[in-house]
């Protein structure tokens, strides 16, 4: 699937959360690359080919907090869509107050998702 928009990393451990996140963004038109965690994220992504990435807050090995600071400090500036099944008023304040497009509490309806995605792709292109 091609568009124009670029490409919707989606970092999360639960293949079936994944999956399910790919295939409706992909329903919307919005083509999407997948990754179990931080780490293979690093290690296969160009980053110049991702215009946003819908982040899981708790990654096993490298949270998904972790993965965006180290991208911030590479000079990446890539738009984040966090989404979490704990609620941690904490983490979602900090996350919040550091810029992120959305902060989502699973489950979550798929409206704000949606949106807050192609609101990242409305952006200029970043990274």
């Amino acid at each position: 699937m091609k568009n124009s928009l670029g490409t919707v990393a989606v970092v999360d451990d639960d293949p079936s959360m994944r999956r399910s996140v790919e295939r409706l963004l992909n329903a919307h038109g919005i083509m999407t690359e997948g990754y179990p965690t931080a780490e293979s994220f690093l290690n296969k992504v160009q980053t110049g080919s991702i215009r946003c990435i819908v982040l899981d807050v708790h990654l096993g090995g490298m949270s998904g907090i972790e993965l965006w600071h180290h991208l911030k400090r590479a000079g990446t500036d890539i738009p984040v869509v966090f989404m979490t099944a704990i609620e941690d008023e904490a983490l979602e304040r900090e996350a919040v107050s550091a810029g992120c497009i959305a902060y989502l509490r699973k489950p979550f309806p798929a409206e704000p998702l949606i949106t807050a995605v192609k609101r990242s792709l409305a952006l200029p292109s970043c990274g």
